[in-house]
């Protein structure tokens, strides 16, 4: 049986020479074949180099190289697409999530799972406020887009073969793996484990691209937003027609015409307020449907190391050919006039 393991790699290069060493040792243990699938999402540091030396010692890693960074959850998608094991793993470069897993999660594999997810039950490395923040995001995702979301899981996981062949099916734009794994509903069991401290380096997502990340799994997982919108627009009306009756009363009741300035200005930010969130809703979800309707393709590979031809079609991607020997010397010339 073949293993194939998908890292996706963004300016690594400091630990990864520890991360091969780490995956290959424990791999070697195990009674299966396996390749280790690297992408590097357009890294700016060593990072490509020292796979391109790697791959040309072990063919069994192999690599694409993005044109340019296109996020996470595309490289998650490429190494998907070109993942040839009958099992395949997801894991992410900084060591956080522990190799010493993958035995166990072959072993429920062969049981029958389909998906083998790996869930921390700490997260001491953290800080309290990401941890706080963690625990609001599973606690909205479960609420307000698929109860059947784990809490504390986040893409390290192993697919049996027809979870993969499901996973490439979905080519929509805005990406959130997690919430495509629980609303197929496939059979799933679940690894607690302790999360480790990074290996080296700094974390890729930093508290802006945290929110953005989280704002991309509930509006592509649920229109729930909108209809929230709705709701706070109802709740409103309802207030100033309150309000008008009130208003009414004093006029007509109580004979006294000035009901002050105070309440109207107050009155008047809530709708405007409750107007413009709710066009914002609105424009955001419009947008995400016009650059789905586009069509655009999800991510752009320049480069392969001990990929097979056979692998390049590749629905809503761009895989472009080697670069002859004339192209590359242009193309270091041109960097370095550049520089």
């Amino acid at each position: 049986m073949l293993l194939s393991v998908v890292i996706p790699v963004f300016n690594e290069a400091e630990g990864l020479p520890i991360l091969l060493g780490t995956v290959r040792s424990v791999l070697e243990h195990t009674d299966c074949e396996y390749e280790l699938v690297f992408v590097n999402d357009g890294s700016s540091d060593e990072t490509f180099r020292i796979l391109t030396e790697a791959a040309a010692k072990d063919r069994r890693i192999k690599a694409l190289g993005f044109s340019r960074n296109f996020g996470h959850q595309a490289a998650i998608t490429a190494g998907l697409d070109f993942a040839s094991g009958a099992a395949v793993v997801v894991m992410d470069a900084d060591l956080q999530d522990p190799p010493e897993l993958l035995p166990q999660m072959l072993e429920l594999f062969k049981q029958g799972y389909d998906v083998v997810s790996a869930q921390r039950i700490t997260r001491k490395t953290d800080t309290y406020f990401k941890r706080i923040t963690a625990s609001c995001f599973y606690w909205l995702m479960r609420k307000m887009a698929d109860e059947r979301l784990l809490p504390e899981v986040s893409d390290f996981r192993l697919f049996s073969r027809r979870a993969l062949v499901a996973l490439r099916r979905f080519r929509e734009q805005h990406r959130f793996m997690r919430g495509l794994v629980a609303w197929m509903g496939l059979k799933e069991a679940v690894i607690p484990f302790h999360r480790q401290p990074r290996v080296a380096g700094e974390t890729k997502y930093p508290t802006w691209k945290m929110l953005r990340f989280a704002w991309t799994g509930i509006s592509s997982c649920s229109a729930l937003p909108l209809r929230l919108s709705v709701i706070a627009g109802l709740l409103l009306t309802l207030g100033g027609i309150f309000y008008l009756v009130y208003a009414l009363f004093v006029a007509y009741i109580e004979k006294n015409a000035v009901p002050g300035w105070t309440s109207l200005v107050a009155l008047q930010c809530m709708f405007s307020g409750a107007t413009l969130l709710a066009l914002g809703l609105i424009g955001d979800y419009i947008a995400r449907i016009y650059e789905e309707a586009k069509g655009r393709r999800l991510y752009v590979v320049s480069e392969t190391l001990n990929m097979s031809a056979a692998d390049q079609h590749v629905e809503r991607a761009v895989i472009l050919p080697a670069a002859t020997v004339y192209e590359r010397r242009q193309f270091d010339l041109e960097r370095v006039v550049g520089r």
